[in-house]
């Protein structure tokens, strides 16, 4: 059975631009969409008293209004909705999805999914990938360039084949060009510094396999002198989606978003899709 898109939800303005695009995600993919609220909290059946109810109902209430709003908007979607009794992360984290997708507030300046512990703790434990939307991004059906490039970020130095398919198969659905970006730092070293020619070279080479694969998928590849946030922030300023990769550490490390990531959840201005990757 096909796993769903997934889209985590707190009745924020982020959560709900983020269920937008995850429904626009189930359609393009064929996939059912499955709304999810979370909340620490006792089960309906543990207390009748009013005060404990309270998340409960809130929670119902969130969901049964995006169910209606989604509903009517993306009739094609197959539509479920569940609410959890237990910490956000460890609920989004159990959920079997596709894509996960959640509201991203860092941009906003406000403290949010992604100023707490919630969102960090979901991104850099997450085994899929995971999408973070802004507000108000597509917020509607008609909203937003079909066309938009999608930007993936590359890492010549390691393999990163999870993050090109993600990017690639997010083009190929969209009928998008694809934006791939290297950041190349020269060596200082004056016995044996690497030439840009190299690092083209290399950026060829790690994408030649993903053309072949998608053929149809106009590739545009870009090898920029900086670093590598900032690169990819001025590449995807018009972009419809950002794609970076997160490194699986052992587990002796503990989760970790990875410095590149960290630093575009909190300033790009489109959906961010963070791809774990050995």
């Amino acid at each position: 059975m096909r796993r769903p898109v997934v889209v985590g939800l707190d009745g924020s303005a982020e959560s709900l631009a983020a269920a937008d695009w995850a429904a626009r995600e189930a359609l393009r993919r064929g996939l059912s969409l499955r709304l999810l609220y979370a909340f620490e909290g006792l089960p309906a059946e543990a207390s009748d008293l009013p005060e404990l109810a309270a998340p409960r109902y809130w929670a119902g209430r969130v969901l049964r209004g995006a169910m209606d709003r989604l509903a009517e908007t993306y009739p094609q979607v197959p539509l479920g909705a569940e609410q959890i009794a237990r910490p956000a992360p460890e609920a989004l984290l159990a959920a079997e999805a596709e894509v996960l997708v959640l509201g991203n507030r860092a941009f906003s300046g406000f403290a949010g999914l992604l100023a707490d512990s919630v969102g960090l703790a979901t991104v850099a434990r997450a085994q899929g990938p995971i999408v973070l939307v802004p507000a108000g991004y597509e917020q509607g059906p008609e909203s937003g360039s079909p066309n938009q490039p999608v930007v993936v970020g590359v890492d010549t130095a390691h393999p990163c084949d999870e993050v090109l398919e993600f990017a690639f198969d997010a083009a190929a659905l969209r009928r998008a060009p694809l934006r791939a970006v290297h950041a190349w730092h020269p060596r200082r070293v004056p016995s044996g510094p690497t030439s840009r020619e190299d690092a083209e070279r290399a950026l060829d080479l790690a994408l030649e396999p993903w053309r072949e694969k998608y053929p149809n998928v106009d590739v545009h590849s870009i090898v920029d002198v900086g670093r590598a946030a900032q690169r990819l922030l001025h590449a995807s300023a018009d972009a419809g989606l950002l794609v970076v990769g997160r490194r699986i550490r052992p587990a002796r490390l503990g989760p970790h978003t990875g410095p590149v990531a960290h630093a575009v959840l909190h300033h790009a201005r489109c959906p961010v899709a963070i791809v774990p990757h050995a």
